[in-house]
């Protein structure tokens, strides 16, 4: 019989909890608490992440079926719906918040030198939004559609151990677009981004930044080749092209010159075109030898 540790319990050791005490006493987290702690909290919603629990009863029955063994996952205190209702609804936020932030910080460091398949001398972001559905009746001022409510999710992740950098939450009409004029761009990275993104007044200050930006391109982008670069078609890359934008406003949003590449998938056979800023992004060396 396995007497070890429990895998929840050996997954927390890895969490320090010692940094954890310092963010609820520099909010006061547990001013007249008496038995379930933050930290009790903290492990009932870890829980509940890892095992994809669905609304707080469903916590509240998954534990208490196993009631013997909270003590071996580090719980100490009584597990209910109502406590974790009013600590969820009590509690600073901002111990978590700065916590959470101490759990990235820990996990950028182990990933520092992840090359995730493609070897790449700058950091690379994935910017990205998913639309979260919302009840009408207990959200009314997400209104979303007639009969919807909603609110955005817009996430700037660091490719290197797939770590959120940037989490931005705003009303779900909000355009993909207009997120770009709340961040900061980290000169001489890359950020990577659909077509929801191409705005040519907003990527051009990702190039004022010094940074660098890949995106997919529009059908009817008005554009002038200047010349082409040779390729090696066996990598699946039509065209590597150099060109200016010649759309009545696109030219002047835009000014530069871009790099325009021709890609076909080899596995669905689909062509795709991709733009990225600015046209001497080939000739850095982003790409270790």
């Amino acid at each position: 019989m396995n007497h070890g540790k429990l895998v929840f319990a050996q997954l927390i050791e890895f969490v320090p909890i010692k940094k954890f005490r310092q963010c609820v006493k520099r909010y006061g987290g547990e001013h007249r608490v008496r038995n379930f702690t933050c930290w009790d909290q903290f492990l009932c919603m870890a829980f509940a992440q890892l095992t994809y629990r669905e609304s707080l009863r469903d916590i509240e029955v998954c534990l208490r079926t196993k009631s013997k063994k909270l003590y071996h996952l580090g719980i100490r205190g009584t597990v209910a719906r109502a406590t974790l209702a009013r600590a969820n609804d009590r509690r600073n936020w901002r111990i978590y918040q700065d916590f959470a932030m101490v759990l990235i910080e820990q996990a950028r460091s182990l990933y520092s030198n992840d090359t995730f398949s493609v070897r790449l001398k700058r950091a690379a972001y994935a910017l990205d939004s998913t639309t979260i559905d919302l009840c009408m009746t207990l959200f009314p001022w997400a209104k979303f559609r007639s009969n919807k409510a909603a609110v955005k999710l817009h996430t700037l992740m660091d490719l290197r151990g797939n770590i959120p950098s940037i989490i931005v939450i705003s009303h779900g009409n909000t355009h993909d677009v207009n997120i770009l004029d709340q961040l900061v761009f980290e000169a001489g990275s890359i950020y990577i981004m659909d077509r929801a993104y191409l705005d040519y007044a907003r990527l051009y200050q990702v190039t004022q930044s010094a940074a660098f930006f890949v995106t997919r391109t529009k059908k009817n982008t008005q554009f002038r080749r200047l010349y082409s670069h040779e390729v090696n078609r066996d990598t699946g890359i039509i065209a590597d092209q150099t060109i200016t934008l010649t759309g009545v406003t696109s030219c002047n949003d835009y000014p530069e010159k871009l790099r325009r590449i021709v890609f076909r998938d080899p596995v669905t056979n689909k062509r795709l075109v991709f733009k990225l800023l600015p046209c001497w992004l080939q000739h850095s060396p982003i790409m270790s030898d």
